[in-house]
């Protein structure tokens, strides 16, 4: 039975794409089957990986759903893209826009991504959700279909201090009320900390707000440079950063699920 982990935050530009990315084709290396579900209407997991235009797919997730909810018959291999990093890819594109607004409908509405989710959790080691940045009904369904959740955090006062907390608990609400067995939240400090950011001040916040119910698993990586006035050079640096917290990730993901099988 594989494992499912939705990557999500209601702001935009804290990684979570790259999270994805990089902890799926970590997990690929050491031997894990790994599926990456694209939930996002821009397509940014899909064009990421190579898929430059998301749009000209012929079927992705939106596909998949809409034959869920007319309770049409669904392959296992059915979209499914094949990449070279040895990961499958759910694709998603523009056409997830329309679905969202068509879900909302819909009977059981927040169990439909779980539907597909739990048909092709038997194929797959690890099965990891790239959510939008929003607490919309793509979001909830992506919860709803997790077993665990990770929510990037950039280590800005502004931002992240208050949209963690609304995010955590917006989480830990869909895990109560949607899923009795409830969710494992894993709030991830990981991202640029720009040099305007006291990340010393803005950290223990987080982890006071939320430290008493959820995981905080923090990997810094600290870079006193402008964000968007970075050369290539620069964006390469702050890309290989991230790769290397995610694969510190991925120990602690092996850590626990040795300590899992321990107990068992």
């Amino acid at each position: 039975m594989g494992r499912v982990i939705a990557v999500a935050n209601q702001k935009g530009g804290v990684a979570k794409t790259t999270t994805v990315v990089n902890l799926g084709i970590g997990l690929a290396r050491e031997g894990k089957r790994v599926l990456l579900v694209d939930t996002e209407p821009q397509g940014s997991l899909t064009a990421s990986l190579g898929y430059v235009e998301p749009d000209e797919i012929q079927i992705t997730l939106a596909n998949i759903l809409t034959a869920v909810i007319n309770e049409q018959e669904i392959g296992p291999d059915d979209g499914i893209l094949h990449h070279e990093e040895n990961i499958d890819i759910m694709p998603g594109n523009i056409e997830l826009s329309a679905l969202e607004v068509v879900m909302g409908n819909v009977m059981s509405r927040e169990l439909i991504l779980k539907d597909y989710i739990d048909m092709m959790r038997e194929r797959y080691d690890y099965i990891l959700i790239d959510c939008m940045p929003s607490l919309g009904m793509m979001t909830i369904n992506a919860l709803v279909a997790s077993d665990s959740v990770l929510i990037p955090v950039q280590a800005a006062f502004l931002f992240s201090q208050r949209i963690v907390v609304h995010s955590g608990w917006y989480v830990w609400r869909v895990g109560t009320f949607a899923m009795p067995s409830g969710l494992v939240v894993l709030p991830l400090i990981i991202g640029v900390i720009w040099y305007f950011c006291n990340s010393r001040s803005v950290i223990p916040k987080i982890i006071m707000a939320l430290g008493t119910v959820f995981i905080v698993l923090t990997i810094i990586m600290s870079i006193s440079i402008r964000f968007v006035s970075t050369s290539l050079f620069d964006y390469i640096l702050i890309l290989l950063l991230i790769a290397a917290g995610c694969g510190l990730l991925l120990k602690t993901l092996f850590r626990k699920q040795d300590n899992d099988k321990d107990e068992k």
